[in-house]
């Protein structure tokens, strides 16, 4: 080799592998393993495996992202790791290109648990929305309509997520519980999400995943009536709400801090959004706490609720955007917000005191921004006529820190 000859620098090949084991592996697939000397994933991956392969097997630890970190370290060439499916769809592949690059990374796909399911219940995949309760909680699978593929935690997802449906008013949705997809122990069952929760089988495999048709369908896509919000009156009125969206600008995968968050609304809204958008609700009211939980579960929304602003910023990650619906006038409050933002983060606060007002006026002129008001009116019946009641006017302060 010329000293000029570059080496190649070793790179991790991830072999996706069905319930069928390697008699369902493309020759591709085949031949990687065959060549490997180590082969990492987790056990029930490790032992669809046979002897034909001499490479170590090696578990993943727990947690495993420790050992994703290292997984180069003092390799001599490749490394192998075996992965349910499609490692690209909510699997290892994901983790390991963000970790690694994509120039280090081959993906060697298996037919998706996904695309078996939907083949099984006769659904069009671009149709049909994917949901991992893999690390999520069962209530993040809760819709309001539509079609999805939820892909199992362990065997007790099935009659978690039922009971959630149940709870929510989705109790006649329609789900089929997929399990050893692939392979020579296939099994499906179905049930009305009511029935699964009220005689959840105690025979479920861990290797599942829950095909939901998710009734009534009831979904709407513009900002919410404040009646399908649980709250005490303390919510941010249906169009004020829309502007105070169209001022947080989500982006997807973002994330939101509700501060003073009364029912929750708009860190609802922002999850509604857009794919990935979650948010923190700051919240002082245990009663309101309650409430936010209720409005998050309903919506399927991921929302995690914490006591009162500031003194629980230092307990959750840095927001994206921030949303000031409450305690504006809480000495401190506004500093700690925007101290928490990072450069390119969005603040927005709504007020509707003079004295809330006078407070955004003066951080208006110092960071600039965008000062509104917005006033409207509702009609409502005056004796046997029509009349217009005014709504309080809210003052918005928006700014994007620079």
């Amino acid at each position: 080799m010329s000293a000029r000859a570059k080496i190649r620098e070793p790179m991790i090949i991830v072999v996706g592998i069905g319930a069928d084991g390697m008699a369902g592996l493309a020759q591709a697939s085949r031949a990687e393993l065959l060549n490997a000397t180590v082969i990492y994933g987790s056990r029930r991956q490790l032992d669809l495996l046979d002897d034909s392969l001499s490479a170590q097997r090696r578990a993943w630890p727990t947690p495993m992202l420790p050992a994703l970190r290292t997984l180069l370290e003092g390799s001599d060439g490749d490394v192998h790791v075996v992965a349910s499916g499609d490692p690209l769809c909510h699997g290892v592949g994901s983790s390991l290109i963000r970790l690694y690059g994509a120039q280090h990374v081959v993906v060697l796909p298996h037919v998706s648990s996904v695309t078996l399911a939907c083949s099984r219940v006769g659904w069009a995949v671009q149709d049909t929305e994917i949901i991992s309760l893999v690390t999520n909680e069962p209530h993040t699978a809760v819709r309001r309509g539509g079609q999805a593929v939820v892909m199992s935690r362990d065997a007790t997802s099935p009659a978690a997520l039922a009971l959630m449906l149940t709870d929510t008013g989705r109790g006649d949705s329609e789900i089929t519980v997929l399990e050893q997809l692939g392979g020579p122990a296939e099994r499906r069952r179905s049930a009305t999400a009511h029935e699964w929760a009220a005689r959840p089988p105690g025979d479920v495999d861990d290797l599942n995943v829950i095909a939901v048709r998710y009734l009534p369908d009831e979904r709407r896509f513009a900002i919410l009536p404040d009646e399908a919000f649980a709250h005490d009156g303390q919510i941010t009125k249906q169009p004020v709400r829309a502007l105070t969206l169209a001022a947080l600008a989500p982006r997807p995968g973002e994330l939101l801090w509700d501060v003073g968050a009364g029912s929750g609304s708009i860190a609802i809204e922002w999850c509604r959004s857009g794919p990935g958008c979650h948010a923190v609700a700051f919240e002082r009211d245990e009663g309101r706490r309650k409430r936010i939980t209720q409005n998050a579960v309903a919506f399927g929304a991921r929302v995690e609720v914490h006591f009162g602003a500031p003194e629980a910023f230092e307990f959750v990650p840095a927001p994206d955007a921030i949303f000031v619906g409450g305690g504006l006038t809480r000495p401190g409050l506004l500093e700690a917000c925007y101290d928490k933002l990072s450069v390119g983060g969005r603040l927005v606060a709504n007020t509707v005191t003079v004295e809330s007002e006078a407070l955004v006026a003066q951080w208006y002129s110092r960071y600039g921004g965008a000062l509104c008001r917005f006033d409207y009116q509702r009609g409502e019946p005056l004796g046997g006529f029509t009349g217009w009641r005014p709504a309080m006017p809210v003052t918005q302060w928006s700014v994007t820190k620079r």
